[in-house]
């Protein structure tokens, strides 16, 4: 019996194989993402050709969501916001383009402040001539604080912990999760929970206790999706991670197992 609550699984240079692929649907994905700030747009529509050729294969509908790089900048640790820039930069606006004619479900709008960051880019969709649902992704404080009319605005929510945790204190953000969690189910939107849910197996077949009650968490609380990231994109084991996190879903989904008895 396959789990309730959706898994979201980043495809990349490790999973980008249509046998990959495919088992990892059989494990238990659901949904496939695209991450624009990496790769180029040529390789980007070869996982797509081959993320839709696995879902034939395995005969599920795997919907797609294009990851847009957002206004971000690059660090010697990674990428951080750039305020100098539009919401919807330029780069995004190509990607856009591209991700219509791919046919993407879905897309996901990196450092969204505002309920105005999530129009402009409805704008832009909208221009284009078609209608795509946005995933507003919360990794700023200044989103937690318009969190309210962002939800009103974006047709999903994903709580980005990553970029989220250098933007507020990162012992808040267990607390911060359950609470957008609860606002987005209170809005009847979607939310996702994402960023190193199981990051210990980019490189090990096991994930950490630690790890399997952070997804546990997740689905406690009520989110609809949990999502893998450096996991199944660069990992040494993406199957695997989609495995075990269906396989923690799935229990997580069932309850708890009774009172245990006090020593």
């Amino acid at each position: 019996m396959s789990s309730k609550s959706q898994i979201i699984a980043t495809i990349g240079p490790s999973s980008g194989e249509v046998n990959i692929i495919a088992r990892m649907i059989e494990s238990g994905m659901d949904v496939a993402r695209i991450n624009f700030s990496h790769g180029t747009r040529e390789g980007n529509m070869g996982y797509v050709t081959r993320i839709r050729e696995a879902a034939k294969v395995s005969g599920k509908k795997i919907p797609i969501i294009q990851d847009l790089s957002g206004p971000r900048m690059k660090t010697d640790t990674g990428h951080v916001f750039n305020a100098e820039e539009e919401s919807v930069t330029e780069k995004d606006l190509a990607d856009i383009d591209f991700g219509i004619r791919a046919g993407v479900e879905y897309i996901a709008q990196s450092y969204v402040g505002s309920a105005k960051d999530v129009s402009t880019l409805r704008s832009a969709i909208k221009e284009r001539g078609v209608k795509i649902p946005i995933i507003a992704k919360i990794e700023r404080a200044e989103a937690i604080k318009n969190l309210d009319e962002i939800l009103l605005e974006a047709d999903a929510i994903m709580v980005a912990r990553g970029d989220l945790g250098l933007n507020v204190p990162i012992e808040d953000i267990p607390f911060l999760e359950k609470d957008m969690v609860a606002k987005a189910r209170l809005a009847g939107k979607p939310v996702i929970v994402a960023t190193e849910m199981l990051y210990s197996m980019v490189g090990n077949q096991r994930p950490t206790r630690a790890e399997v009650t952070d997804v546990a968490y997740a689905i406690l609380i009520g989110a609809d999706a949990v999502m893998l990231s450096d996991e199944t994109a660069r990992g040494k084991y993406p199957v695997e991670a989609v495995a075990v996190m269906e396989k923690i879903i799935t229990r997580s989904e069932r309850g708890n197992i009774g009172k245990i008895n006090a020593l």
